[in-house]
């Protein structure tokens, strides 16, 4: 429920109404209160080639902005001008080929007015997150160059206190057009058709801070946490105070540390500053003994524990005002959180990368994270993702080269969810080191921009606790020069956890072993896959893989695709699919969809192929996350991390996402759930063995493991019970029994229905396998970097004879207290035929009146099988509101049961 509580919200529609269509002169009220940061409230925009004005005029107070276009805070240029509706939504069918590239080819104006009352305090433009580069204007006259201003992750801060006048003022950016092979800014490779103005804009909150004489910046907290008792920690805070007038004076910096538990530290210190000088202010628990705790609140990863954190509260005052000894007025303020806990990630053995938490080893299980391809901010629908996350059971999301907002990393702290963020692959971020891939190589001008960038994000993210590394290179890693800049640049900011020269299995000459490898796949390979200690399969730290395609539901197909693109989906494999990816090793869906009629036989339908598709992806993703947790505890070569590649799409996709843009649920997203659930027994596809996987931190005992084949017509051919069965936590796995080589009697494709019970009886975990007494043979010797060929089939074509089985379900709703409103329905469902033939993966969709997916929901379950007399009662979990009214519905559909729809009354 923590995840869902104020974290759902329907998929962000492609092309939503702008904040602004009302008017295009954005003005921002900007107080005079020293500390404040305000951040400018939106833009007008507009093309070069559109403005003949001179950049003083463009800059100028009341400059006239008739026939530009409204822009939010943080927006390119591209969805400002579809939020507009002056080009098509480019997340429907090919509609993103009809805005003309040529548009974005100059630059842009991005224009602002803000008004302040006096002049009395000063005015500084603090800024990162242009894209590609800017010339910066303020009042008529240039503070800064696109020479200077370049990078999109670069940080600039500008005193324009003499620019700034009582009333109306204007700034104005001249955004350069972008290119991420030339810049060092952020693109998008294969994951998705990039946007024709490659992100051009401001991408960042523009703040207009206000301050008096001494300035307070660089506040920051160093934790030091006792291991492995956690009894004790010490804190360290520093931050920099910079006195801007030509006076001596003594500042005074005092604030507390608070914590959720209502608990506060005190800190005070006069600071004697020369006239302009800058010093760094540090308290220790050698001078504030407050500062060593005894029995910190420590922020632990989601299921490891509770995600305490704290707040740093810092102000600088200086003489002129109040009374008593030390008084005077603030001229500056610095408020952030952090949360204590220790990251350690040492090379194994094995030469793996092995993080622990707080002293406690654990398996990554990740995913790729992707923002909004038009880069568009919305905090509700991040955070529906970040809570999907936490439901899949994954702890770590990893950020290549898109890293994104505040508010996201302080939402992955507030969830538990760790976080890999790095620079990108194959553009200008690796163009020095990449060999042949794209991306140009470096010029003296982009060592100081790759140094800065390193500088900003590394002040801007040391302080989250989810954060847990930082990836200077992916694919390949810097070389010397480069990564000594990253380095030196992580020193400066106290970097607090471990720095990896890679994504893939290289090296650095300071950083040494990445501990990570990349061998793919990302396309296509059957789940037995997973489970061989090579190429892509369970071994040490695979920072992105998968099995390439993942189709959407067939809701969310009819969203994003035209009909003839949908007949072409299921009727031609070797059809380009524009919804796939611009590369042209991913240009078709032939090879998933060869596998996918010689497993389960070639599709008769669109809705034919959908469903299959389901199955197959199920399979899949459930067997890559199980097989990586079954051998994390391996004496020999063990899984230490897998980021299935990705988690999502920041496009309507058919390619590498565990759920789709609209947030809709199929089989990869529950095959996952099922796979990373807290106590969970599991199949293993090479030696047969039925194993136990307990992540939950306690051992327990006195399970019991049944485990059961079936023939397709539910006919019953093994059975076995073990008993007294206990795992360890933390991971640990207990193998219960090993399945035969043969069964007399059983069919080539069958059923294995696996169920674990506790002492009391109760069923903690079922999982269901339809298998193959064929089985599918790989080709390792003509691996490559992005799959294994297989040539060999199993064959799962039995389950299309499977009887249409009999089910029958209940459903009532009830709505929680709460902001937002939260409404739980409940759906008993039951297989009440009377042979032997079982309901495969009986899928509910929560819908509205008009057969409409409700989304974002949470399942507590989904894509159940029941044999004939058993039953299951899910919860799905969903805002109130995204109802918009309607009477709650429940769409039941399975593989071989009719669809049927039932009313799911309050």
């Amino acid at each position: 429920m923590l995840a869902l509580v104020g974290a759902l919200v329907a998929g962000a529609p492609a092309a939503a109404p702008s904040p602004w269509a009302a008017h295009v002169r954005a003005v921002t009220a900007v107080p005079g209160t020293p500390g404040s940061a305000t951040a400018l409230s939106g833009y007008a925009i507009r093309s070069t080639a559109e403005v003949g004005d001179a950049a003083a005029v463009v800059s100028a107070p009341g400059y006239r902005t008739t026939g530009w276009h409204p822009a939010g805070p943080r927006s390119t240029v591209l969805a400002a001008l579809v939020a507009e509706g002056r080009h098509p939504d480019p997340f429907y069918s090919t509609d993103q080929q009809r805005i003309p590239a040529a548009e974005f080819s100059v630059p842009w104006w991005f224009r602002a007015e803000f008004t302040v009352d006096d002049t009395a305090a000063r005015t500084y433009l603090d800024f990162s997150g242009v894209v590609s580069a800017a010339d910066v204007f303020v009042n008529g006259k240039q503070i800064a160059t696109a020479a200077a201003v370049a990078g999109a992750y670069t940080r600039h801060e500008i005193d324009v206190t003499g620019l700034v006048r009582a009333g109306a003022n204007a700034v104005a950016f001249r955004i350069s057009p972008n290119n991420p092979r030339k810049h060092l800014t952020m693109g998008w490779l294969d994951w998705l058709q990039p946007p024709p103005d490659e992100n051009m804009g401001i991408v960042r909150d523009v703040l207009v801070r206000r301050g008096g004489p001494v300035a307070l910046r660089d506040a920051h907290v160093l934790t030091r946490l006792a291991l492995p008792s956690l009894a004790t920690a010490d804190l360290t805070v520093k931050a920099q105070v910079r006195n801007e007038s030509a006076d001596a004076v003594t500042a005074t910096v005092s604030g507390a540390i608070g914590s959720d538990d209502g608990t506060s530290i005190a800190l005070h210190r006069d600071v004697p500053l020369g006239a302009h000088e800058t010093r760094t202010v540090v308290f220790t628990p050698a001078d504030t003994p407050e500062l060593h705790l005894v029995s910190p609140r420590v922020w632990w990863p989601a299921a490891m524990g509770p995600q305490h954190l704290y707040a740093l509260d810092l102000a600088v005052t200086v003489p002129g005002a109040g009374t008593g000894a030390g008084a005077g007025a603030v001229s500056d303020r610095a408020r952030h959180g952090f949360g204590i806990r220790s990251v350690q990630a040492p090379l194994n053995k094995d030469g793996a990368r092995q993080y622990s938490v707080n002293g406690k080893p654990l398996l990554i299980r990740g995913a790729g994270w992707s923002p909004d391809e038009l880069l568009r901010w919305d905090p509700v629908y991040t955070e529906d993702r970040l809570a999907y996350a936490r439901d899949l059971g994954l702890n770590t999301l990893r950020l290549e080269g898109h890293l994104e907002q505040d508010e996201f990393f302080d939402l992955a702290d507030r969830y538990g969810i760790l976080t890999l963020p790095g620079w990108q692959c194959c553009t200008k971020w690796e163009g020095e080191v990449n060999g042949t891939e794209a991306g140009d190589s470096w010029t003296e001008a982009d060592h100081p921009v790759a140094r800065a960038s390193m500088a900003a994000e590394a002040a801007r993210l040391r302080d989250h606790p989810s954060v847990v590394s930082f990836l200077i290179g992916s694919d390949y890693a810097p070389d010397a020069e480069i990564e000594k800049g990253y380095v030196d640049a992580l020193k400066a900011a106290d970097w607090p956890t471990p720095v990896i020269p890679a994504a893939s299995a290289k090296s650095a000459p300071l950083t040494g072993p990445s501990g990570m490898r990349m061998p793919g796949p990302y396309d296509w390979v059957p789940p037995g896959y997973w489970y061989d200690k090579r190429e892509g399969g369970a071994t040490g730290f695979n920072s992105e893989t998968s099995a390439g395609p993942d189709v959407p539901t067939l809701d969310t197909l009819r969203r994003m695709m035209s009909p003839a693109e949908l007949t072409a989906l299921w009727k031609d494999p070797a059809a380009p699919q524009y919804h796939r990816s611009p590369s042209r090793t991913y240009a078709t869906l032939e090879l998933y969809d060869d596998a996918l009629s010689a497993r389960y036989g070639a599709p008769a339908s669109l809705e034919d192929y959908v469903a299959k598709a389901q199955l197959a992806q199920y399979e899949n993703v459930r067997a890559q996350y199980e097989a990586y947790a079954r051998n994390a505890t391996d004496a020999s070569k063990p899984s230490t991390g897998v980021v299935y590649w990705m988690f999502n799409s920041g496009w309507t996709s058919l390619h590498w996402q565990l759920v789709d843009r609209f947030l809709d649920q199929g089989g990869a997203y529950f095959g996952a759930k099922k796979a990373n659930e807290p106590l969970h027994i599991q199949y293993s596809y090479d030696d047969r063995t039925v194993a136990v996987v307990n992540r939950r931190a306690a051992p327990v005992s006195g399970l019991t493991a049944r485990v059961t084949l079936f023939n397709t017509d539910g006919t019953q051919k093994y059975d076995r019970t073990v008993t007294g069965l206990g795992v360890g936590g933390d991971g640990a796995k207990a193998v219960a029994l090993t399945l035969p080589a043969t069964v007399d009697g059983l069919s080539t494709t069958h059923l294995a229905r696996l169920v674990l019970t506790d002492a009391a009886g109760r069923e903690v975990s079922r999982n269901v396998y339809w298998l193959s007494t064929r089985r599918d043979v790989l080709d390792y010797d003509e691996s490559d970097w992005w799959h294994t060929p297989t040539t060999a089939y199993a064959d799962l074509t039995g389950l299309r004879s499977m009887a249409q089985a009999s089910v029958s379900a209940t459903a009532t709703t009830t709505v929680g207290p709460g902001s937002p409103a939260t409404s739980t329905t409940t759906v008993t469902v039951r297989n009440t035929g009377t042979g032997g033939t079982p309901a495969l993966l009986t899928d509910l969709h929560l819908v509205d009146a008009k057969d409409t997916p409700v989304l974002p929901v949470r399942w507590s379950d989904n894509q159940i099988s029941l044999w004939p007399g058993e039953s299951a009662t899910l919860t799905a979990t969903y805002r109130t509101a995204d109802l918009h009214g309607s009477a709650p519905h429940i769409r039941l559909t399975g593989w071989n049961t009719p669809t049927a729809t039932l009313p799911a009354p309050r």
